[in-house]
């Protein structure tokens, strides 16, 4: 993938997870592109783990992992604030 569309991605990925965890507000758009690209590889690592396949391209399976992943980023964040 281009670096536009993992940009492009993670943005959509990181605005999908925040609106999951309920910290749209607080979050920017280079906060939900960093929350996506990491929470992409993050969520191959994840799915790789089980058995699946990581980020494959610019598709919906991929929009997917990336989000998961990104939910999961946000949640460890979420806990170690508190």
């Amino acid at each position: 993938m281009s670096i536009c569309s993992w940009l492009v991605l993670g943005g959509i990925a990181g605005w999908l997870a925040s609106i999951i965890k309920g910290t749209n507000a607080r979050m920017g758009m280079f906060a939900n592109i960093f929350a996506g690209i990491v929470g992409a590889m993050l969520g191959g690592w994840v799915f790789s783990f089980f058995g699946g396949s990581g980020v494959t391209g610019f598709n919906l399976y991929s929009l997917v992992v990336a989000t998961v992943g990104a939910v999961i980023l946000l949640s460890i964040l979420q806990a170690i604030r508190k």
